[in-house]
């Protein structure tokens, strides 16, 4: 099976609409980003981001399809001509890396979060796989479409950090709260950015505890969590980080691209490591 062949029923699996309406292919994200699709597919590679560590290891595995969530060049759109204009070291070697491989790298992003389908329904096939990975499907509450919300047995938020860390084979953990706060209802906000007044009067009026948190700014809902918890509140923030808290969604893709395919592709994980490590006194 072509690689165009290949990324053609993947986008088919997916349910492909966002609020009722179809995907647009001339401004969706998920586009080829790099190599080219007329070519058989040897094997394929899940990752959320495609490093330079897992262009490497696609290569040792004789894979030439990587199917990534977030961009490869470093920008939203995956814009080249700057680089290329600048002659940027890391650009050109990576290129290189690329182009020795014969790779293709496709972007999975708008498909996967409009749907995978799961027990006749479909649901966001990032935060389902976060969900799968943590074993909080019977935790889960509100939507099953967008699985963010959860109401977990009541632990401190050391053991949730512990059990966050262990599942996403994470390093450490940048917390904001007290550490041994009894907490139940978690939730993932997405992205918390600036303009939060929402995301805290959702905190607040659903008595959330604690926020696994994508992206975290030092203002508004960080601001607010730390001033809940110095009041004795049950507040707290496990700040993982945007790659490493959507990756396990793309850790699950493996369990269903053989559906999807209807042949046997060779396919394999490999996880675009821990962003960050961290230095403490």
């Amino acid at each position: 099976m072509k690689i165009s062949e290949v990324i053609q029923k993947m986008k088919d699996y997916h349910r492909g609409t966002v609020n009722g309406v179809a995907i647009d292919e001339s401004t969706t994200r998920d586009k080829i980003l790099f190599g080219n699709p007329d070519q058989e597919c040897t094997g394929i590679v899940t990752t959320c981001y495609a490093s330079v560590e897992v262009i490497r290891k696609a290569r040792q595995l004789n894979a030439n399809l990587i199917i990534s969530h977030e961009a490869l060049f470093w920008n939203h759109g995956d814009h080249t001509d700057w680089l290329e204009e600048t002659e940027n070291k890391t650009y050109l070697e990576k290129k290189k890396l690329l182009e020795e491989g014969n790779l293709v790298v496709w972007r999975d992003h708008d498909y996967i979060h409009s749907g995978i389908p799961v027990h006749g329904e479909y649901v966001d096939g990032i935060f389902y796989g976060v969900m799968k990975t943590l074993g909080w499907e019977k935790a889960l509450v509100g939507s099953h479409e967008r699985p963010l919300l959860f109401e977990i047995e009541p632990m401190t938020v050391r053991e949730v950090g512990r059990h966050v860390m262990d599942k996403f084979r994470l390093t450490g953990l940048k917390m904001l709260g007290n550490p041994d706060a009894i907490v139940r209802k978690v939730w993932i906000p997405g992205h918390i950015m600036g303009g939060d007044n929402d995301a805290i009067t959702r905190i607040d009026r659903e008595n959330i505890d604690l926020l696994i948190a994508l992206e975290l700014i030092d203002y508004t809902v960080s601001e607010y969590i730390r001033d809940s918890a110095m009041l004795g509140q049950p507040k707290a923030v496990l700040a993982a980080g945007h790659f490493n808290v959507e990756e396990p969604g793309m850790e699950y893709m493996v369990h269903y691209i053989p559906q999807a395919l209807g042949v046997d592709i060779p396919c394999h994980y490999v996880q675009s490591g821990d962003m960050y490590c961290f230095l403490s006194r």
